[in-house]
């Protein structure tokens, strides 16, 4: 009779209770959907795709580069000598307001809307060869004040208005200086009208937000936590899909980020520091990711009653062994359903036990 192969790893303790963990399905309450984790697949032997490692060698300033301050970019714009935050209209939108109408259809499999907003791009800092967890607090601050800003601003009038960060060339982000995006739409996207769905679902039953107790469950496990602080905790979430996937959330019930007081702006900041210098430590490289908010819809909704949202945000790493070894959403994850490699545990633990001094200040120091 053949044995199961788990991973040497596989084995954790939930309430005291000892447990083999291998393939399980997982529910994902924030997109009502099923999650399988197969640990023992780390084990097996790779022959397949490996990615070109990060640039390390960035300019400070490259004169060929449309986002360095006092450049000019596609449009025949030229840049200010901007020396903190800095945002300008996207020169290739997605979006734009003055959208035409496509028109009704009758058939019900030929429907069609009207898709009018705004995109903006955001620099978070002069230079291009820092990023967020290598830039000054008070710096980062100054990122989460400007979100803020855009999102009072564009959510004013929009329903839905995202902040979304590609960081890195893994990430399809073709420019390397940091920066983020902010979309704004006349509609709401299908991920947030999904989560819409489902914490309200959540609330009317248990009359408690989804997130804000699953903040408090998490808390008191402590298995899938990386980071914390009084006003903020960064886990691994149980359902997640990506291997090293973060869910960062405040403690305290938050509808949106212009929500914030001034100290956990501050919190904030610190906390984003301490996870994204975990995520360079893991492999000594500058970490990819693709990193998003989601809060409580904006525009018309501002006058209805939004309490079953919490303030949240997603980072979707896609490294999985190494820094050139990343996990492919493809076959049996696009047509049947989503699978992860390993435990949320195991990527917790590992992420949890990295040092929060950055590897490039500690070389630094060194040298």
């Amino acid at each position: 009779m053949s044995l199961p192969i788990f991973h040497p790893e596989a084995e954790l303790f939930d309430r005291g209770v000892s447990v083999k963990f291998h393939q399980h399905l997982r529910y994902n309450p924030l997109r009502d959907s099923w999650v399988l984790v197969s640990a023992h697949r780390m084990k097996r032997p790779w022959a397949g795709q490996v990615e070109k490692p990060p640039e390390e060698h960035i300019p400070r300033h490259d004169p060929c580069n449309p986002l360095c301050p006092g450049n000019t970019r596609a449009n025949g714009e030229v840049n200010p000598d901007y020396d903190s935050t800095f945002v300008f209209g996207n020169d290739f939108p997605a979006l734009q307001p003055d959208a035409p109408d496509p028109g009704s259809n009758q058939h019900p499999l030929f429907q069609s809307k009207a898709a009018r907003g705004v995109c903006k791009v955001m620099c978070f800092h002069p230079w291009s060869d820092i990023t967020l967890p290598l830039m000054k607090k008070e710096e980062v601050v100054k990122v989460i004040d400007k979100w803020t800003e855009l999102v009072e601003e564009l959510g004013a009038t929009y329903p839905w208005v995202q902040i979304f960060e590609n960081k890195g060339a893994m990430m399809g982000c073709s420019n390397p200086h940091p920066h983020c995006q902010v979309w704004a739409s006349n509609f709401l996207p299908n991920e947030p009208a999904l989560s819409d769905r489902c914490q309200r679902a959540y609330y009317q039953k248990h009359g408690e937000p989804l997130l804000l107790q699953y903040a408090k469950q998490e808390a008191e496990r402590k298995e899938r936590v990386v980071v914390e602080s009084s006003d903020w905790l960064a886990v691994v979430p149980y359902w997640a899909t990506w291997p090293y996937q973060t869910l960062l959330l405040p403690r305290r019930h938050i509808l949106r980020i212009s929500d914030l007081r001034a100290e956990e702006r501050e919190g904030l900041a610190d906390i984003m520091k301490r996870l994204l210098t975990k995520y360079d430590n893991l492999f000594e490289v500058s970490f990819p990711y693709s990193m998003g908010w989601h809060g409580a819809p904006t525009g018309p909704y501002l006058k209805e009653d939004n309490s079953h949202w919490q303030l949240h945000a997603h980072y979707y790493p896609p490294l999985l062994r190494s820094a050139s070894v990343k996990k492919f959403m493809v076959g049996y994850e696009m047509l049947a359903q989503e699978q992860r490699d390993l435990t949320p545990e195991q990527a917790a633990e590992k992420l949890r036990n990295l040092p929060e001094e950055h590897y490039k200040t500690r070389e630094n120091q060194e040298k």
